[in-house]
Order: C-alpha cells, then structure tokens, then sequence
C-alpha cells in the first residue's frame, strides 16, 4: 500500500504566518527559522502538521498482520539433529522444513541444546520456532553458505554466500520462540574479510548494467553473507529470539511486504553489523527490540546507485515503536542506500542509550543515490548521549561524484529529550545551493548546552519551533 500522508493539507508557509502573528521570529540568511511560542495556540498550530501524519499509523498497522500457522510440529530432532554442539545438523534443519512444509505447515520445533547448521533456507508456511535454553550455532566455514543465492550486499543486487536464514520468493515464515541465534562472527573469517577489497568491484558491475545472473561472487571473494534475510517474501515474523555475533547485517528483510520485529535481542560487534536494516520493503513494524550492536541500530534502505534505481523500490510505511538502542553508531537512520526511495517512516518511543552513538537520528545520502528521503516523523524519544543529536547529509562520502540528486524533504521531529551531546545539536547540510535540504521541522525538543553550534546549510524552511538548547543558535 502507498499512503498518502495528509502534511500537505497544511504547509509551512502557513505555520510561518501563525508563528509572526502570535511570537518574535528570529530569521537568519540560511533559512532558519527558530520561534518561541506566545501562546497555546500557536503551538497547537505547530503540532497540526505532525499530529495529522501520525494519524496514518493505525491504517499503516493495519494491514501489517503476523502470520498463523496450523497446529503441527516437526521436531528436528526426529530428523537426525544433535544437541552436542558438533554434529552438522544442516540436512536435519533442511529436512524437517521440507517435511513441514509439504505438510500443509506448522512449526519446526528446536528443543533445548546446542545445533552446528549451515544455511538453513525457510519455505511457505514454515514456523521455525526455538525453545528456551536452545541455540543455534551456525558454521565458521565459508563453504557451508554455498551454492551462491540471489541477494542484495550493501544495495547492490548480487549472487553471493547466502544469508545464515534464508527465504527467496516464500509466503508466510517465521522465526519466532525464546532461543538464541549464535553466528560466531568473530571466531570466524567474516571480520577480517572487511579489509579485503570486494564491494566496490561489484558497485562497478552494478553501475556498467551487468546482468545479477553474471555478478557471481562467493567463493573466491569477500564480501560476507546478512544473518537473517527474507527476499521476495510476504507475511514475515520475526519474534522473541536473541541474535548474537553476526558477520554482517542482522535483519534485513529484503523486498518484503508484511514484516512483523517484535520482542528480538541483538547483541553483536563488528564492522557492518546493523541491528535492522528494511530494504526496498513496504509495511514494516519494528516492536520492543533492543539493540546493542557495532553499527547503525536501525538503518531503513532501498538500493545503490544506479542498480538501485533500475530496480526501483522504495521503502514505505515503517513503524518503530518502543526499542532500544543500547550500542550502536546510529539509532534512527535512513540511507545511505536510499535511490529507490523512502517514505513514511514513524519512529516513536525509543529509548537512545548508546554511549557509542554518532549521530542518534541520522539521515544520509548523497549525489551518486538519488532517489528520495520524505515524509519521516520521529516523537517522543530519549537520548542518553551521542557526539550529534539530528544528522540530515546530502555530503555522505562516496556519493560527492555524481549527478543523480536525492530529494530530501519533509522530516518532522517532535517532544525528542537529548541528555549529552558532544558536538553539535543539529548538523543540516544539503549538497549545494540548487541541491538543498527542505521543510524539516524540529519541535518542543531539548538539547543539552553544548559548545559547538548547530551547522544548517544549503537548506530552506527549516523550523526550529520551542526547542530548548543554547547550542541552537
């Protein structure tokens, strides 16, 4: 579904108006306009505008319904499994997949124990469910990911290692129960392979049209495999389970609609190892996760560059509710993978409590991405410390050397409290004077004093609207 937000029944030319009529407006040569409200009526007026977004969310969630499954269950014990922590369970996880699957569905059942798997692929109707004081290791040894599936490595379309937990064109999976999800990260080769050159030979095939079919990487290569990654599917959930020591991203549906994240632990470190990571996906609900991980918590994408505008998807109508971010570099973001687009994104009670955040809210793109960011609402969140409270980039680096202009627009944040800041409140900066930064609002929040300014440039009808922060100005 494509909502249509109702932001633009009331413009910011309007607000601007109500803001001269009823307080003193300070207006800088930047575009900046920063209001003290006189009365409850203009900050009423301030808050129509996002209070009237927000109440899409209820028709967002809506159509964002887990799936059920039919009361069977297929131990993988009863198919050859082994608790020892030693034994190569994949054929008993592939085995009792299939059997469940051509069953009709149901759940396959993981007792309590420890299970060394390779790749386990999901199919329609298939629960995997992991009982408490269960875990699943999966192998160290590359070759154990093989044969090569179709997938996305940082936005770019690619026939590579498959994800620890696959799923490629399925309907109703999921992966749910109170057990751990172990992918030895840093005991295995994945770490060391970030210093290995790799990605940007597949942003060239990317960028020249190569057809994915003839951009087959893999063995022989370094470009290292997501951990869970549902691709082409409809009706997800992931739900109660603890993630630790991942090689690459965490989660990170990929052109998925209907995805269910509630109730899941990450607990990783590493170079990439992104909480969650929506890709090209539409009805999206993130739900009382907790994420403490060694890069973005949360990072919503849709495609690189040229090969993510010739695919062209967008991400559109995500819900984040109640997480926690309690390490990280970014809490919030958007990008730097956006040029398929991004749209209608609320994030709202989260708790920011990261000691290693950079930017807490954090969007970014550049001039090699196009594609759009708009239409994203952020309420009611705290923030215990981050070097910048709200990062909007058009300079992201690596995109400087372009000509395919991001649209970034429509940002509105509200009743936000950050606690520490080390550097400065605010950093707005579009690319250039014709590629600017507009209509972003940042209401009611509360900024700690800090010695470096806010920095806004190359960007118009920027509101600063009774935020508390000598760092503002």
């Amino acid at each position: 579904m494509t909502m249509i937000t109702k932001t633009t029944k009331f413009s910011y030319r309007r607000i601007l108006i109500l803001n001269l009529v009823l307080a003193f407006v300070l207006i800088n040569s930047s575009g900046v306009s920063k209001a003290v409200p006189a009365n409850a009526t203009q900050a009423g007026a301030a808050a129509e505008t996002g209070g009237q977004a927000w109440s899409s969310v209820s028709d967002i969630l809506a159509h964002i319904v887990p799936p059920t499954f039919p009361d069977r269950t297929f131990a993988i014990t009863n198919y050859g499994a082994k608790d020892d922590g030693v034994t190569d369970c994949t054929e008993a996880f592939r085995k009792a997949i299939d059997a469940c699957s051509q069953a009709g569905g149901g759940k396959v059942v993981v007792p309590a124990g420890v299970y060394l798997t390779g790749a386990i692929h999901l199919k329609s109707n298939v629960d995997l469910d992991v009982a408490r004081g269960a875990t699943i290791r999966f192998s160290t040894d590359p070759k154990s990911y093989l044969p090569v599936v179709f997938t996305r490595y940082e936005g770019t379309e690619v026939m590579n290692y498959s994800p620890f937990i696959y799923a490629l064109g399925q309907e109703n999976i999921a992966i749910t129960g109170e057990g751990t999800f172990d992918g030895q990260g840093s005991h295995a080769v994945w770490y060391s392979w970030k210093q290995v050159p790799g990605p940007g030979e597949l942003v060239a095939m990317g960028d020249r049209g190569v057809p994915v079919a003839q951009r087959v990487f893999g063995q022989g290569h370094h470009l290292r495999p997501n951990f869970i990654q549902p691709v082409g599917c409809k009706n997800v959930l992931i739900k109660g389970v603890h993630i630790t020591d991942s090689p690459m991203w965490v989660m990170t549906p990929l052109y998925c609609t209907n995805v269910t994240i509630e109730r899941v632990t990450v607990d990783t470190q590493g170079p990439n190892t992104d909480g969650c990571d929506p890709d090209s996906c539409t009805d999206v609900l993130i739900k009382d996760c907790h994420f403490s991980d060694g890069d973005d918590c949360i990072a919503i994408k849709s495609g690189r560059d040229v090969d993510g505008r010739r695919v062209n998807i967008p991400s559109r109508n995500i819900v984040i509710q109640n997480c926690v971010f309690k390490d990280g570099h970014g809490g919030v973001t958007v990008g730097s993978e956006t040029s398929g687009g991004v749209e209608n994104v609320f994030a709202e009670n989260c708790r920011f409590d990261s000691p290693n955040l950079d930017i807490a809210m954090r969007f970014k793109t550049g001039m090699t991405r196009g594609g759009f960011i708009k239409h994203i609402y952020i309420r009611n969140c705290t923030v215990k410390s981050a070097r910048t409270g709200i990062g909007i980039n058009m300079r992201y680096p690596g995109t400087l050397n372009g000509h395919a202009t991001p649209v970034v627009r429509d940002i509105d944040i509200r009743h936000c409290a950050f606690d520490r800041l080390s550097q400065q409140p605010i950093v707005i900066e579009g690319f250039s004077d014709s590629a600017r930064v507009t209509d972003v609002t940042i209401a009611h929040c509360t900024f700690p004093n800090t010695k470096a300014r806010s920095i806004i440039t190359n960007a118009s009808r920027i509101h600063l609207t009774a935020d508390q922060g000598d760092g503002l100005n």
